[in-house]
């Protein structure tokens, strides 16, 4: 068999072989230029399965360099799958050629030729739709003011390494294996005596979870199904929404007003849901700063809610996701905090008070409740992430915790009593018609004089992202398109006054 011609493959020369060093200005080395120009030869279809390859001697004096150095190269595709080995005989495409990462081999009149994966011929039969998800939040937007952003800069990462490093200098190894999938204990200690102090929560088990999204997964699946439904705020938390979906229960959107959820639009709602055979199970609530409208729903509507869920034998999920931040006063303490007939399900997540990376959520569940969420943990993982969750339970345990979250809450109050004075510049000039200061959170919610769906793409245009009001209802058609969500959190105050003056410069344009 006459072997392929090297001149087909296009091979890098010489004088680029082992150049290509990328951002790193690192040399790569000229027996992998060799084996990546070779694979490229293949995935491109210039060389055919079963087709001989140039010898290594002469591959080495076609590009000037060492035998050895060739050789290395055919070790290396031949360990990756992509080329054989027969005695006597030499090196050949392989017949089988290994799938690689967004491309396949699709045989076209016994030619073996990639295609990229989105033509696959396969059938995948999916028992489960999930929409795609909203756009998600990129880190290098030129300025982002997304919501639930805090300023990861602020993070005290050295103060914090050093517990990383107790923890592997002095590992509990019994912690390291399978098993214990609820949470590590000192970090549940250290959790339930914060609960107790800072928000009056007793009595409660915690479970460790991957984030508060895996928490609400876990509740769906074992809470609800497709002859179930969830009442919501009517603007809201589109993951929670999307999690309630994926166990087949139906979303019901609850009116709410300027000062949250409407009690009597909830029982109206419990009573429909009930002759269509779809009864509410559970209703989703975020009652300290509602997201996205960031008002704190008042004690005598928690008591009606509460009331109106223990008649109707209803589960209440406490979303508390920012309950740190909050200026004006101290913040209302969680309805999961005069719970008598055990209804609430109580939600928080480290990703405001850290950063989003460090995925550590918490529930504060009963008992029975509590055993139920563990066992269908279970099913997702064996085991928790034990070094992150011990570096912060010494963190909590030393103090730092707290003092790191009154130096963070000081800053992001400055923060939103900058962008307060900011807005009622511009609505001086009729850019912004509306907003109410915030009593905490990270974000404020702002109606303007235009269209906010259109700002809101102009601004991505330019590099600046925002959310805009009928990203958050459960019923899009309800949307006036007059409301952006305007994080300050996340940004220095020189940042934040440059970005609203070219988000304001861009409702002028409009």
């Amino acid at each position: 068999m006459k072997a392929l011609n090297l001149s087909a493959l296009s091979i890098l020369s010489l004088e680029n072989m082992g150049k290509e060093g990328g951002k790193s200005g690192k040399r790569t080395a000229k027996y992998l230029s060799i084996s990546q120009a070779l694979r490229d030869a293949i995935k491109s279809g210039k060389a055919k399965p079963l087709e001989q390859l140039p010898s290594a001697r002469q591959l080495a004096l076609q590009l000037n360099t060492n035998r050895h150095t060739v050789m290395a190269a055919f070790n290396e595709l031949i360990a990756q799958g992509w080329i054989v080995s027969q005695e006597r005989k030499g090196y050949f495409v392989a017949e089988d050629l290994p799938v690689n990462s967004s491309q396949q081999v699709k045989s076209v009149a016994g030619i073996g030729v990639f295609q990229d994966s989105k033509s696959s011929s396969f059938n995948w039969q999916f028992t489960k739709s999930v929409e795609p998800s909203a756009v998600q939040v990129k880190p290098n937007y030129r300025f982002n003011f997304a919501g639930g952003m805090p300023d990861i800069a602020l993070f005290p990462f050295n103060e914090f390494k050093s517990y990383t490093s107790e923890v592997f200098s002095r590992p509990n190894i019994n912690e390291l294996n399978y098993g214990n999938t609820a949470g590590y204990l000192p970090l549940i200690e250290q959790i339930t005596e914060y609960l107790r102090r800072a928000r009056s929560l007793i009595n409660r088990e915690i479970v460790i979870t991957n984030g508060s999204q895996e928490a609400l997964y876990i509740l769906s699946q074992i809470l609800l199904c497709s002859e179930t439904s969830v009442a919501t705020e009517a603007m809201g938390y589109e993951p929670a929404w999307k999690a309630f979906k994926s166990a087949g229960a139906n979303v019901v959107s609850i009116k709410q007003d300027n000062k949250g959820m409407i009690p009597s639009a909830l029982e109206e709602a419990i009573k429909l849901q009930i002759k269509r055979n779809k009864p509410i199970k559970l209703i989703y609530l975020t009652p300290l700063h509602q997201y996205p409208t960031t008002v704190t729903l008042p004690v005598s509507r928690r008591h009606a809610i509460y009331r109106i869920a223990s008649a109707y034998n209803i589960a209440i999920i406490e979303d508390d996701y920012d309950h740190e931040y909050h200026y004006k006063c101290q913040p209302l303490a969680p309805m999961a905090s005069d719970d008598p007939n055990g209804l609430v399900i109580y939600l928080s997540t480290f990703s405001k008070v850290m950063f989003p990376g460090a995925r550590i959520g918490f529930m504060a569940l009963d008992k029975t409740l509590s055993d139920a969420v563990v066992n269908y943990k279970t099913i997702i993982n064996h085991k928790v992430n034990v070094p992150m969750q011990d570096a912060i339970a010494r963190w909590m345990k030393a103090g730092d915790f707290e003092r790191y979250l009154r130096k963070a809450t000081k800053v992001y109050n400055q923060r939103r009593d900058f962008m307060v004075q900011q807005l009622m510049h511009y609505q001086t000039l009729g850019k912004v018609t509306s907003f109410t200061v915030p009593d905490g959170g990270m974000a404020m919610w702002v109606e303007i004089s235009q269209s906010a769906e259109q700002l809101a793409k102009k601004a991505l245009d330019n590099g600046i992202f925002i959310q805009q009001e009928t990203q958050f209802l459960v019923d899009k058609t309800q949307s006036q398109d007059r409301f952006i969500r305007l994080g300050f959190a996340g940004m220095h105050i020189e940042n934040i006054e440059l970005g609203l003056k070219c988000i304001f410069t861009l409702i002028k344009e409009q």
